[in-house]
């Protein structure tokens, strides 16, 4: 019986991709002058990948690889004004508002005054980030823990289900990404619950589908109530 559900954050709870997909635009368009649109967006995408181990995920690392790669591309003639505009970029993703998914603050709400299961948030990327925009979601009443984590792999879902005092049978992780949410989670022989996000990170695309009858897959997060009723009964 599911006793605990673990809820990703971006673009789960609250908007993320789309902030990007508009600002590796923005970036093209700005270095548009030395490569074609196709060949700054493939150059990103290598250089975010190469630097994972050492940023990590969030913002910071994103605006990092942005500037390597203009310098990059550019052969090492990109003009401070350039960097300058990059770092811009990120100011105003960094003070994004945060836009909360459809459907989002009544499901949770439900679930939580049910008082039969324990919610926590588990999410990658930058601390400070992510603990500005849980805090402005006004969704942490519901919730008993916000985790951020490095990665999201079976070794880190293990240890928190460890240190939470979690069994395996008894937790559900619930997320748009198949990667990072879904496929871990099953492999520790937990239940998984996907709700569809339109955009998916190409560093974030997996290599495998999921299956198995601790797999569940929602049209919307507004199905998860029902879910958690067959699940509970």
């Amino acid at each position: 019986m599911i006793k605990t559900i673990g809820f990703d954050a971006d673009d789960t709870l609250w908007h993320n991709e789309t902030l990007f997909v508009a600002t590796h635009e923005k970036l093209c368009e700005l270095l548009g002058r030395y490569h074609d649109r196709v060949q700054v967006d493939d150059a990103l995408n290598a250089t975010e990948r190469r630097n994972l181990a050492r940023y990590g995920y969030g913002i910071k690392s994103f605006t990092l690889s942005a500037i390597e790669t203009a310098i990059d591309l550019s052969g090492g003639q990109a003009s401070a004004t350039e960097i300058r505009e990059i770092i811009s970029l990120a100011h105003d993703m960094l003070d994004h508002p945060v836009e909360i998914l459809d459907g989002v603050p009544e499901t949770v709400a439900q679930i939580a005054a049910s008082q039969r299961f324990n919610l926590i948030v588990i999410t990658k990327g930058d601390l400070r980030d992510q603990s500005r925009k849980f805090s402005l979601s006004q969704l942490d009443p519901h919730f008993t823990d916000l985790e951020v984590v490095t990665e999201k792999d079976p070794a880190t879902y293990e240890r928190l289900l460890r240190r939470h005092g979690i069994a395996r049978d008894e937790f559900l992780m619930v997320g748009n990404s198949i990667k990072s949410d879904i496929l871990p989670v099953l492999d520790i022989g937990a239940h998984a619950a996907h709700v569809p996000y339109p955009h998916t990170w190409v560093l974030d695309r997996a290599d495998r589908d999921p299956e198995g009858e601790r797999f569940h897959a929602l049209d919307a997060i507004t199905d998860l109530p029902a879910l958690l009723d067959r699940l509970t009964r």
